[in-house]
């Protein structure tokens, strides 16, 4: 059996944890069962989202390599954080027994083992942005609010000044050289309620003016989101600016669907807190072998049959009806279940019952080949070798969202153009060793922590250089700056 401790910080400081208190009733109730010792590995993570798809002690199967006699290895994954909560032996117990008889186990399952990224879960993502409204008024907050702070750092206007800065710099020199274009576009993804673009542009006509440049006559923002009732907040908060202002409702992971037509035009392209809510696999490496994970959402016996006493239906229904809440939105669920949901609000309310309760169930299962992977449009998995045969075993996110996002941004790029993006980035890949990186619940959304080496790896074979730095205008924030630029 081998432990792998990863939140060593956690170990030391002014309130250390105690490591044996924690682990001490596992391990007892591991070596009571008749479960092979030597097939076990427990993994032991520090869950800093309190809203999460885990349980405090998950198992996770690690299926055999093709042509191997093995009957494949377990996992078991432990949540530290919340280890004092549970009575962990019974828990354990129960584990063990419902993977041997998983027909004890009476979880409702939304769907068959897939692809993580392919997982249901993503369904309940773009939900939330495209009812984003609904789910608002259910809460009674915006969902900004959600994040740390209670907004988004991309409101700053000292950030905002000095990226103007430099970009009137890199005009100022193609003014001097007569290369200037007669358009000057900036393109925003994942523009948000607007705040952020307000902030910019308010920003920009302030500069503009002052330094008597006449950029802003010239200057098209354009504001790209999934979600309509989003644009619909931005176009209203921009609304001085209005003349200068377009907006396209487009996927994030294929922005030159909808802007294919700035074809290397575009001098900036801005970006926040939008890699991290993009569909991600996660692969690993595992003694000898490279594997990828499967899951699928299920809703706990219990968490299903309070669900249905709310509804007086059977708990089996609960997926069934989720899966057309899904399918429908809580507008027309409303229309096909008058009898349960006779209102949106107790429609939303079910939606929020069913996301809060929701969990996955996880397994590996081997890569055959990573050059039969693909990791986004175009993109091979061979790419992610060098990443997994690094000394030890890993797991990591693939970010297939972000990676097929900015692969199909950079063509639009000007050849002095810029892509900034301030999110979640890791930038060692030992990083994935020493924490959890998601996925996470932030209100009714997904977030994942983005690989960023990947990110630099993918832009290096574009012929652009990739950079990170600390945000520099909140001290202590998690969040990055990502710059991408045509490499000199």
């Amino acid at each position: 059996m081998r432990v792998d401790v990863r939140p060593t910080k956690k170990l030391r400081g002014d309130k250390p944890m105690n490591l044996t208190e924690a682990l001490g009733p596992i391990i007892d109730a591991l070596c009571a069962d008749s479960v092979d010792l030597s097939r076990l590995r427990v993994v032991c993570d520090w869950i800093q989202y309190r809203n999460n798809f885990r349980d405090v002690v998950d198992l996770r199967q690690i299926l055999p390599p093709t042509g191997t006699r093995s009957t494949g290895d377990l996992e078991v994954a432990v949540d530290l954080r919340r280890c004092g909560e549970e009575a962990l032996a019974a828990q354990v117990a129960d584990m063990l027994r419902e993977f041997n008889d998983p027909a004890s186990s009476g979880r409702h399952y939304l769907e068959d083992w897939t692809a993580t990224s392919a997982s249901r879960i993503w369904d309940f993502n773009a939900l939330y942005w495209r009812e984003l409204g609904i789910w608002e008024e259910s809460t009674g907050q915006q969902y900004e609010q959600a994040l740390p702070g209670g907004q988004s750092d991309a409101r700053n206007a000292k950030a905002a000044r000095d990226l103007i800065g430099e970009l009137f710099q890199v005009w100022d020199s193609l003014a001097e050289r007569n290369s200037l274009p007669d358009e000057l576009y900036v393109v925003e993804l994942g523009v948000g309620n607007g705040i952020q673009a307000k902030t910019w542009l308010d920003e920009f006509v302030a500069m503009d003016r002052a330094l008597g440049r006449d950029y802003y006559r010239r200057l098209h923002y354009l504001m790209c989101d999934y979600s309509e009732h989003v644009l619909a907040l931005a176009r209203a908060n921009v609304a001085d600016h209005i003349q200068h202002v377009s907006s396209f409702a487009l996927d994030a992971t294929a922005p030159t669907t909808a802007l294919g037509f700035l074809r290397y035009k575009v001098f900036l392209a801005y970006i926040s807190n939008v890699y991290d809510n993009l569909p991600t696999d996660e692969v690993a490496r595992i003694g000898d072998h490279t594997y990828y994970t499967q899951a699928r959402a299920y809703l706990a016996d219990q968490d299903a049959r309070r669900i249905a006493a709310g509804l007086d239906v059977d708990p089996t229904a609960v997926t069934v009806l989720a899966d057309k809440l899904l399918r429908l939105g809580p507008n027309l669920l409303t229309e096909v279940h008058p009898a349960q949901f006779p209102d949106v609000e107790s429609a939303a309310g079910f939606w929020r019952q069913v996301w809060g309760a929701l969990r996955l169930e996880e397994r590996y299962v081997p890569l055959r080949g990573l050059d039969l992977y693909q990791v986004a449009p175009g993109v091979s998995g061979e790419m992610l070798r060098p990443f997994l045969e690094q000394d030890g075993d890993i797991r990591m996110h693939v970010s297939n969202g972000a990676l097929a996002s900015f692969a199909d941004t950079l063509p639009i790029l000007h050849p002095y153009g810029r892509l900034q993006c301030h999110d979640l980035f890791v930038t060692e890949t030992q990083q994935y060793g020493n924490g959890f990186r998601g996925p996470g619940k932030y209100d009714g959304s997904i977030v994942n922590w983005v690989n960023g080496p990947l990110l630099q790896h993918l832009g290096s074979r574009k012929g652009f250089d990739v950079r990170f730095a600390p945000f520099a205008h909140r001290p202590g924030t998690n969040i990055l700056t990502l710059t991408a630029q045509v490499r000199d």
